[in-house]
């Protein structure tokens, strides 16, 4: 399974559009090659380079096995989400508040949905994401402030 965007090549820079200098959107993201006997997908986007620890961008879970692409500033159809890091439901753009940050944009393949409410955090889904996983892809893009 693979996990790319057509906004940014793995470990290149994440353009302006998508971080709080610019809309402010999720990237679009592709994906590639889902296990057949997959049940649905999770998506986590995280900055282990915060400066208090992991800080979580977005989460998202039971996104239908059939989807392809998440387009920019989507939340595919049926998807739950989870609480960020600033507290809110869905995605937090990149703000890096000094030097060049990686996010890490991971995704799952599962056996099957997650019985989780809208607002779980990452502990609660990867807690649970953990027993299901048939595959696993991550598609890491940097920023820096300018």
């Amino acid at each position: 399974m693979q996990l790319v965007s057509s906004a940014f090549l793995n470990n290149q820079p994440i353009p302006k559009k998508y971080t709080c200098e610019g809309d402010g959107v999720n990237p679009p993201l592709k994906i590639i090659d889902v296990p057949e006997t997959t049940k649905s997908l999770a998506l986590i986007i995280d900055d282990p380079d915060a400066p208090s620890g992991i800080y979580i961008h977005w989460l998202l879970w039971n996104i239908s096995p059939a989807t392809t692409k998440i387009e920019e500033n989507e939340v595919p159809p049926g998807a739950i989400e989870g609480e960020n890091s600033s507290g809110e439901i869905g995605f937090t753009p990149p703000c890096p508040p000094s030097g060049i940050h990686h996010y890490r944009f991971m995704l799952w393949a599962l056996s099957q949905p997650l019985a989780l409410p809208e607002g779980a955090t990452r502990e609660q889904v990867e807690r649970v994401l953990e027993q299901f996983v048939l595959a696993r892809a991550e598609l890491v893009g940097t920023y820096q402030k300018k």
